[in-house]
């Protein structure tokens, strides 16, 4: 099976993650991102990496391209479909790897039955980094299982067809994420606060008696390194976690609370620069305003 010319829609860190993994092997692909316009911004100082070719608009990008691959942020999820679909050659694949609830792939399927390309879902199970292309993902819609064979030839080797019905893989994402970004959102706060009070050693020490097996110290670091990292592009995923967890009929305090806090510490990502979890606690405790909260015991 021949390498289809692939676009990028959406250069961030699953962008670039993937974009190096296509051009290992040997895959022709062009890139565009919103952000391109700013030489400064982070899209377009990643392209140095000479995995893509930078395009000029979508259309740039789009033309003649067997394989779009849209990844961008939760928010833009719509307006990248509506813009693709009536760019796309016949029986192009849009693979949308958006994070995003079920009623809005649902919606950005209905975008591209429009145009001329075949819509897939997509939902990657676990960070994009370290495992890339490698990294678990679930397919879902009506053309799931012919995209299969091609999504394995590129490389995705632990990709897997959820259901050929779209929203079953997505709802599948935002399930784990109310978990995964919760939990990111929970070691945020409760260590913040111990780290005040002088107590994050002893609080560390009795999470092993929860989870005996995980090393809590170098995960909390990773988990809240993460938020400082991603915390705009989570929080928006934490919103469409939310509509999800609405759908079902239960109303979503812990994701809606879980969005907030992960928009908070987006706005203190200097943080993440230290080397220990301790580094990086004090660090956002500095920026704090001097006023806030009780004194240290």
């Amino acid at each position: 099976m021949s390498a289809p010319a692939t676009c990028l829609i959406g250069f961030g860190e699953v962008g670039q993650t993937l974009a190096g993994d296509l051009h290992a092997r040997g895959v022709t692909v062009r890139a565009w991102d919103i952000l391109f316009p700013d030489p400064q911004s982070v899209p377009s100082r990643a392209l140095s990496a000479g995995n893509v070719g930078a395009a000029q608009s979508p259309a740039d990008a789009i033309a003649g391209a067997q394989l779009v691959i849209c990844a961008v942020t939760a928010s833009d999820c719509l307006a990248a479909a509506r813009t693709a679909a009536p760019l796309l050659a016949d029986g192009a694949y849009f693979l949308d790897l958006n994070s995003v609830s079920p009623a809005t792939k649902l919606a950005a399927s209905q975008l591209l039955a429009a145009g001329r390309g075949r819509y897939v879902e997509a939902a990657v199970m676990s960070p994009i980094s370290p495992k890339g292309s490698k990294s678990p993902i679930l397919l879902g819609g009506p053309y799931a299982n012919e995209f299969l064979p091609l999504a394995q030839s590129l490389g995705f080797a632990a990709t897997e067809v959820s259901s050929d019905t779209i929203g079953r893989a997505s709802a599948t994402k935002m399930c784990r994420s109310v978990m995964i970004k919760g939990i990111e959102a929970l070691l945020t706060e409760s260590l913040l606060a111990a780290r005040h009070y002088g107590v994050e050693a002893t609080v560390l020490e009795s999470l092993k008696g929860l989870l005996p097996a995980a090393d809590w110290r170098t995960l909390s670091h990773y988990m809240i390194g993460r938020s400082l990292q991603h915390g705009r592009r989570r929080a928006a995923e934490m919103r469409e976690v939310a509509i999800t967890v609405r759908e079902a009929g239960i109303d979503p305090w812990m994701s809606t609370a879980s969005a907030e806090r992960q928009d908070w510490a987006a706005a203190h990502s200097a943080a993440r620069t230290r080397d220990t979890l301790e580094g990086t606690l004090d660090a956002i405790l500095a920026s704090l305003p001097r006023d806030a909260g009780a004194r240290p015991c």
